[in-house]
């Protein structure tokens, strides 16, 4: 059982602008219905409830509310226009601030960072909720970031944080608990300020150089749905659990890749990781199903993935550029040769070459931009497998002066039809960890198919 302890608003502090106001650029229109950014960063940290709200609380809020003076967005608000003519801005205005719950929580602390399978369902205990709200003008209002901080009594803390995606992609939002974290341990922001002063976010959206007007056409597509307000997908019927793929394992991957094709390019970590996953899971799903139809075997299946393309555009745009700077990659095989024996070679070799060709390529990153929406809009109607997160994003190091995280679940896997969350490792250098969320069924069919692609690679 989880327990309201408290609700507060918490502004940025003094020093900061007045006032912000940010166009959306075509990526951010992009991700303008897509479902919060869901995070649970667990610690282990054996406190009282006396010490938690008169000592561990005031910090945090004191923290945040020096890191929401640097990143003002966060703050405000999504401003979704009643005149459709006028495009939605992003923008922040003396008063504004972020919601922020405390609580406390009898659950089974242990169990919860567990990467064993459990009830999906109980996590959202532990989610604060992105609230839209109509103004006088018939505009609507979209909290950009809400916090929840739950107390397990004698065990840990949970930091919960749900941001919209149009405010930012994985880049922007982990810079900003880096620096909550950095201003939480060291009491202030002039640390922050000395040896990050040259990577505190930047909101030149000029900085992504592209052709005039795209903006628009992804408006004119956008505005034809409804902005809904966010909501929990509950009940999820599924359970979630954690694989690690340590460099032992990733190395085992790479050398049976590479036996079969010397001469492969860009056999990375995350190929043969995303490889191995993507193959695992389309064979785990038909567990508890009926087999598919003999001529179902050509259907395709996608995987899609998203792309951090600050470094990768020409110009490069600063990696401190704060908002979205997306492209993705997209691969299709038949259904029948995914699960075949071959399957996890052929993902493997078809994903390095969408990195090597489309990703890589700075002539191709962004080519066809006008019609991603509907390009990926089309493919999510079918079979697709996605990631959430990076191989290169690393949550576990953030320590707000407690220690570094002890479990991390992504909780927006939950509301697609399959994807998986991904980061690097915590307790293994060099690895990586995957979170899945599935019927219980199919999550068990897939960790047996796990282990035995490892065992066999």
């Amino acid at each position: 059982m989880t327990i309201l302890l408290e609700s507060c608003q918490i502004a940025p502090a003094p020093g900061g602008a007045a006032e912000l106001s940010l166009p959306m650029t075509f990526i951010d229109i992009f991700w303008l219905h897509f479902h919060p950014i869901r995070r649970l960063l667990f610690y282990e940290f054996p406190c009282s409830k006396a010490y938690f709200l008169e000592a561990f609380v005031p910090k945090l809020k004191e923290s945040l509310s020096l890191a929401l003076k640097h990143y003002l967005p966060l703050a405000g608000n999504l401003v979704y226009p009643s005149n459709t003519e006028k495009k939605p801005i992003i923008r922040y205005v003396a008063g504004e601030s972020v919601s922020v719950s405390i609580a406390e929580s009898a659950n089974d602390f242990d169990n919860l960072v567990g990467n064993h399978a459990r009830d999906a369902d109980q996590f959202y205990d532990f989610m604060p909720q992105l609230q839209l709200t109509t103004d006088e003008s018939g505009d609507k209002l979209l909290q950009l970031l809400a916090v929840q901080v739950t107390l397990f009594p004698g065990r840990g803390v949970c930091i919960g944080l749900t941001n919209h995606h149009s405010a930012g992609d994985a880049n922007s939002i982990v810079g900003f608990l880096r620096s909550w974290a950095s201003i939480s341990k060291h009491g202030g922001d002039e640390e922050l300020l000395i040896t990050q002063g040259e990577s505190l976010p930047l909101f030149d959206r000029s900085l992504i150089k592209v052709r005039p007007g795209l903006d628009s056409i992804y408006w004119n597509y956008a505005k034809e749905i409804p902005l809904q307000p966010p909501s929990f997908p509950l009940p999820t019927n599924r359970v979630r659990a954690t694989y690690v793929l340590n460099q032992s394992a990733i190395k085992k991957l790479k050398d049976a890749v590479l036996s079969r094709n010397p001469d492969l390019v860009h056999t990375s970590s995350f190929v043969v990781m995303a490889a191995h996953i993507w193959t695992c899971l389309v064979r785990s799903l038909a567990a508890g199903e009926e087999e598919r139809a003999d001529d179902d075997g050509d259907e395709l299946e996608t995987f899609l993935f998203a792309v951090d393309s600050r470094a990768r555009l020409d110009p490069p745009v600063p990696g401190n550029y704060f908002g979205n700077c997306l492209s993705y990659g997209m691969e299709r095989i038949r259904h029948q040769d995914l699960v075949g024996n071959e399957g996890f070679f052929l993902a493997a070799e078809s994903i390095a070459d969408v990195i090597k060709n489309r990703v890589n390529d700075k002539e191709k990153i962004f080519a066809g931009v006008e019609n991603w929406l509907t390009e990926v809009g089309a493919v999510t109607q079918s079979n697709f497998f996605a990631v959430s997160g990076s191989a290169r994003v690393d949550l576990y190091s953030t320590d707000f002066g407690w220690g570094k995280v002890r479990k991390l679940e992504t909780l927006s896997i939950d509301g697609e039809k399959y994807a998986m969350s991904l980061c690097k490792a915590g307790a293994s250098e060099g690895g990586l960890e995957v979170g899945l969320s599935l019927p219980k069924v199919k999550m068990d069919a897939f960790a047996a198919a796990f282990a035995d692609g490892i065992k066999g690679s």
